[in-house]
Order: structure tokens, then sequence, then C-alpha cells
């Protein structure tokens, strides 16, 4: 696997508000010094908690390197997938979650393969705890202390992003409503994330539209030719009697 697949990375609860806050200083047309100068300054003034205790400037650096690798510096072979998601921000502003929730999915295949796994685990029971989830991860990740203490900030901003909700078991969590992703385009970026977040750049559309991982939304039902719009480095290969492979052309 590659480094973005294989690795951790999250290293601090990620807030819906500051991706939102990284993602209108890119779309302010601010270079990327500028950007993390403004996300430094703007964590400092507030000094929201992100966890319990004092904000340190670690773990304000570990936010901003973060929502930096999402939106303001992604990897170059993350460059026009990010082009796509600052166009149907501005083009769809009432979806904007599920469009972050592409971004930061192909950005750290991480948080899509926790999300993956939570979604599996609400697809059998109405609660999920941490430990759960963390077994299941450790069977890709290996048994690394690291997947637990990440895995809970991954979690955590699970429920901050209103994807999950505490329940009233300490540790425990419930699946809040899902949100309606109306739009094709929307869908097609979530999808392409999918794929960006797998190191193999392929998967059966059908496949990919029941991911678990996609467990906060409600997708569009969706035919091969509904994604190969706006997002031109998608390709469709048909095989069977009627089924459709979707994968990565560049």
């Amino acid at each position: 696997m590659g480094t973005r697949h294989d690795s951790i990375g999250i290293k601090q609860v990620i807030p819906y508000e500051w991706m939102r806050k990284a993602a209108s200083l890119v779309l302010a047309g601010l270079p990327p010094k500028e950007i993390r100068q403004e996300l430094h300054a703007a964590l400092t003034l507030e000094g929201k908690q992100v966890q319990s205790g004092e904000r340190s400037a670690w773990t304000r650096t570990f936010l901003v390197n973060n929502l930096m690798a999402i939106w303001s510096s992604p990897g170059t072979e993350l460059s026009s997938f990010r082009g796509i998601a600052l166009d149907l921000l501005r083009a769809y502003p009432d979806q904007a979650i599920a469009i972050h929730w592409a971004m930061i999915s192909a950005a750290y295949p991480f948080w899509f393969n926790t999300a993956r796994q939570t979604g599996r685990l609400l697809n059998l029971q109405t609660q999920v705890t941490q430990a759960q989830i963390v077994s299941r991860l450790k069977e890709q990740y290996g048994d690394r202390q690291t997947v637990s203490r990440y895995a809970r900030f991954v979690v955590r901003s699970f429920v901050d992003w209103g994807a999950l909700k505490d329940a009233t078991t300490t540790g425990c969590y419930e699946k809040a409503n899902p949100l309606t992703v109306a739009d094709h385009e929307v869908a097609a970026l979530l999808l392409h994330a999918a794929l960006l977040a797998s190191p193999d750049g392929k998967a059966p559309l059908g496949v990919l539209l029941g991911s678990p991982a996609f467990f906060p939304f409600h997708l569009p039902a969706l035919r091969g030719e509904n994604l190969l719009g706006r997002a031109g480095c998608l390709k469709i290969v048909r095989y069977g009697l009627d089924d459709e492979l979707l994968t990565i052309t560049g």
C-alpha cells in the first residue's frame, strides 16, 4: 500500500467547523503559507477545546497539519480531486458535509476505514463501542497502540460532525439521522473518494453505493453514466450481464 493507505495520520479530533474554515480560506484564494498562519492564529485566539485539557501548541499543530493536508496542500495525486471538491462547495453549499467527508476520506484513508468499520457494526446493531471499532481496525492495521489512540480521535470527530451521537451508556455511540445526498455530482465525489481511499483504486459500483463507510448519508441510485461528467478521471467498465466496475483512470 502507498503511504496514504498504510498510515494513520490523524493525530487530533478534526472538528467540522475547522474543516469549513480551512476550505473557506482556500476558496478565498489565500496561499498555503497564509492559510497555515491564519489557522494557527484563529485557533490560538478562540482557544477552542478539541479534547479535554488546555489546547497546546502541539495539538494546534496536529490539527493545522491535518487541515493543510486535506484542503490547502493535498498530495499531487489528490490535486484534481480537490479541484472538483472546491467547485462542488461553490455549487452545492447545502451539501458541504458530504463534500468534506469525501475530501478527508481521500486524504486520510484511515478516516474512511474507521467509517467503514463503524458502518458495518451499525448494520448489525443499534449501538457501537470504540473497542469494537478498534478491534476491527487492528485486523487491517495491526495491533498498534496508535490504532487505538487515533481511532478515538476519528470516532469523536464523527460525533462532532453529527454522524454519530453519544448513547446513554458511556463509551457507546448511536447512528444519527442520515443526510440525503441529492445531487449526483456530490454522490460521485463520495464514490471517487472511496476509490482514492482504496489501494486498488477500483470497485464494483454496487459495492461502492452500499459501502458502510457512507453510513451518515443516503445516496441516490446511480448508473455508471451518472458518474462520468465532472469527474473525468473515473471510468466505468461493464462486465457480466449488468454489472459495472468503477475505476480511476489517472
